[in-house]
């Protein structure tokens, strides 16, 4: 049994202060109910940009020494929607 792969659009992105942004998560069919989905997570990940920082997204804000917060969401499936 392999694991789901789940799609976010967009996958990152900088917002100003007071900002939101909404953020679409999908994934391919599976046989609902077949495997386990109970522990299944996104995660979103995010720290403050450095000063003076263009507003165009950058992994290494991530990989340096700055404090970087996680939150993780439980997914909740909806089996009863039919493509």
């Amino acid at each position: 049994m392999c694991a789901l792969q789940l799609r976010c659009d967009p996958a990152a992105g900088v917002l100003d202060p007071k900002e939101n942004a909404l953020i679409a998560v999908s994934c391919d069919a599976f046989a609902y109910g077949q495997e386990d989905t109970n522990n299944d997570r996104v995660t979103i990940e995010w720290t403050n940009t450095p000063d003076g920082a263009a507003k165009q997204f950058r992994r290494e804000w991530f990989q340096g020494d700055g404090m970087v917060r996680r939150k993780n969401l439980p997914i909740e499936y909806n089996p009863w929607i039919f493509f």
